[in-house]
């Protein structure tokens, strides 16, 4: 029996019905329970190291710069390649560089400089595969399935998250940070396998093959094109700035300190769940303005760092968390979904390659920043100041006309 008949069963309707499809939100999905689990144990493990919260920043900036640098490179390949032949590469890539983390934090053979290099390595692996796997999509589905397999897919990974939120503290209190990390090695290696069985027909290119540099061009050319990708891009880019250092430093010294480790595992879980309701919600509500309509609501993020200042009760940070995730999925999937329908075919991985730029070029300075501004200012008016800049610009955003009067496709 081929893997093709295994894979097609006559029973699946809508974007499930497509083989390719199934291996890609397999892949995806199974790598990101991992991923979900490693951010909570990679932080309590560079606490446990005796780091200090600018040591954690700039240990999570490394990840984060190292991806910004590589990812135009890999939104060039991605229009070039087979992108599923990228997506495998950094998949089995990240196996071995998770591995040596796990392996040196159990073998207590671990510190914090380490770990940051490590960091890089990983870094330059989701660059390579990312733009390739977000213009995966909509080579694996027929054009009428496009809406419905943007949303399904993410709804896998965001349900997977939430399991992988909602058992990494617990996991990392129980064994350990080096034992969680290892769980998120295991996931790229099944989903390296998944993607090495993808057989989607070649992105074939409209105009004549240019060097590294006039791809580059053209991507940008494309972005430019539309003025409610780069503005939006240029909103995204504030959101990361600010809350990047709320998620990846604040958040798990504030709820950690207050509540303990599995509550911040906790929060991230709800921040998941409402990914998760999110993505329910557009499979049925299709605004004719979805991407207005989405902008409107990416205001509901300011309620995560909001409640984290504002409340000494854990109940206000969970709801903050589920509010943040609600609003930040309906946005996204609009967002997704703007681009695969507004982009042609053959520069769709450099546009989400400078979309991901744009949108976290900043983000390393604010990990970096977050302990210095905190120590000088508080860490309560600094997280009320993230979330009014976040809240302001999302509705300033919505209230552009590209941005207001966009349509969605048919």
């Amino acid at each position: 029996m081929s893997v093709d008949t295994l894979l097609s069963p006559s029973r699946l309707r809508g974007p499930l019905a497509s083989a390719p499809y199934r291996l890609l939100v397999t892949g995806s999905t199974v790598n990101a329970l991992g991923n979900a689990v490693t951010p909570v144990a990679l932080a309590f493990g560079v606490l446990e190291l005796g780091g200090s919260a600018s040591e954690l920043g700039l240990v999570v900036a490394a990840y984060a710069l190292a991806e910004v640098v590589t990812l135009l490179f890999g939104g060039v390949l991605g229009d070039r390649v087979p992108r599923q032949v990228l997506m495998q590469g950094a998949a089995a890539g990240a196996a071995v560089t998770q591995g040596v983390i796990a392996a040196a934090l159990i073998g207590g053979w671990a510190s914090v400089p380490m770990l940051g290099l490590v960091g890089l390595a990983n870094g330059c692996l989701a660059a390579l595969s990312g733009p390739s796997s977000q213009a995966m999509t909509r080579q694996t589905v027929p054009p009428e399935e496009l809406s419905s397999a943007v949303t399904l897919r993410r709804l896998g990974q965001n349900t997977a998250a939430v399991v992988g939120y909602a058992i990494a503290g617990m996991l990392v209190a129980a064994f350990g940070p080096g034992w969680a990390i290892g769980l998120d090695a295991l996931t790229f290696v099944v989903a390296a396998i998944c993607f090495a069985l993808i057989r989607v027909p070649a992105v074939v290119a409209t105009g004549d093959r240019q060097s590294m540099l006039g791809d580059l061009r053209a991507g940008a050319a494309e972005v430019f094109r539309h003025t409610w990708l780069w503005l939006l891009i240029g909103q995204a880019l504030l959101y990361h700035l600010f809350y990047g250092g709320v998620q990846g430093v604040l958040g798990p010294i504030v709820i950690g300190d207050e509540f303990g480790m599995a509550a911040w595992g906790w929060s991230l879980a709800l921040l998941m769940t409402g990914f998760m309701v999110g993505a329910l919600v557009t499979l049925w509500w299709r605004p004719r303005h979805g991407l207005a309509t989405g902008t409107v609501l990416l205001a509901l993020t300011a309620c995560f760092p909001a409640a984290m200042a504002l409340s000494d009760q854990l109940w206000p940070v969970l709801l903050g968390a589920f509010l943040h995730g609600l609003g930040l999925e309906i946005f996204s999937v609009n967002w997704d979904l703007s681009i695969q329908t507004e982009v042609a075919e053959d520069k769709l991985a450099r546009v989400y390659a400078f979309d991901t730029v744009g949108s976290f070029v900043a983000r390393p300075l604010g990990l970096v920043l977050v302990g210095p501004i905190t120590a000088a200012i508080g860490i309560d008016p600094w997280l009320l100041t993230v979330a009014a800049i976040m809240a302001g610009s999302s509705l300033l955003a919505a209230a552009v006309p590209s941005v207001r009067r966009l349509e969605r496709r048919v």
